[in-house]
């Protein structure tokens, strides 16, 4: 994929249209918990499927342009820690794993840092394909009970690996989606796994995508306060509206 040098959207504005497209999600998961069929609950969430696929397309871009890797694992690490307990808050969940259900036990940052460690590990010659295979593995595992569970990691690992060609780029981040709407099919609502295919409203914005940065410089430490600080904030919403005791069911990034 050859970026345009003028025209198009650099990535500032892209990962704004992903915030207010995420904030605007889970807003509506506050308000309306569970799984709503009013049109505009629908399309709320529809809108709100744009964030996931831009956030794996930049971990997948971040790790082409760090200069130092392993500190940007830190730092998403580090914010994975910090929006558990925001995360979890926000929507009624425990903040021990594991005593409601399997599903979405913790924020998508967790499977965001580890699909940026695959990455790392993609571009380890000195390893063996099966070396690689096993901890693709166990890291799917270990992302699994996250939000958009080891899906994220995945898609992380394949856009960034076909770096440079766009519609691979896409076909498989929506292959990547299917899989998670059949699950969410099978185990959790069917409308709503229909809902995930929203996805593919991401791709005619990154097609836009001009290569360029932006001529603001904080837009990680701006995304790094505001994912948990809008998750609190909704999590207070959610107590003022509905109690502490109540769930709002599962969401998505």
């Amino acid at each position: 994929m050859s970026y345009a040098k003028e025209k198009g959207l650099n990535a500032n504005q892209l990962k704004f249209i992903a915030i207010f497209a995420m904030t605007l999600d889970h807003i509506t998961w506050t308000l309306f918990p569970g799984y709503s069929s009013e049109w505009y609950v629908i399309l709320f969430h529809i809108i709100g499927r744009i964030t996931a696929p831009v956030m794996w397309f930049f971990v997948a871009e971040g790790y082409h342009h760090t200069h130092d890797v392993k500190k940007y694992a830190y730092r998403l690490f580090v914010l994975a820690v910090i929006s558990h307990f925001a995360y979890n808050f926000c929507f009624g969940i425990p903040f021990i794993p594991f005593q409601t259900t399997v599903f979405n036990q913790t924020g998508v940052v967790w499977s965001l840092a580890w699909g940026l460690v695959l990455l790392y590990i993609c571009d380890k010659k000195q390893w063996n394909m099966w070396q690689k295979a096993l901890i693709t593995m166990v890291i799917c595992l270990v992302t699994f009970p996250s939000d958009w569970s080891c899906i994220a990691t995945m898609a992380i690992l394949a856009i960034g690996t076909n770096r440079g060609n766009f519609k691979k780029q896409m076909a498989h981040m929506m292959l990547w989606t299917l899989m998670y709407a059949i699950v969410y099919f099978i185990f959790i609502d069917k409308i709503y796994a229909v809902i995930q295919l929203g996805t593919c409203l991401t791709i005619p914005l990154l097609r836009l995508y001009n290569g360029k940065r932006g001529s603001f410089k904080g837009m990680g430490k701006l995304f790094y306060i505001y994912y948990p600080l809008h998750l609190f904030l909704c999590g207070i919403i959610r107590i003022i509206l509905w109690g502490s005791g109540f769930s709002t069911g599962t969401a998505n990034f």
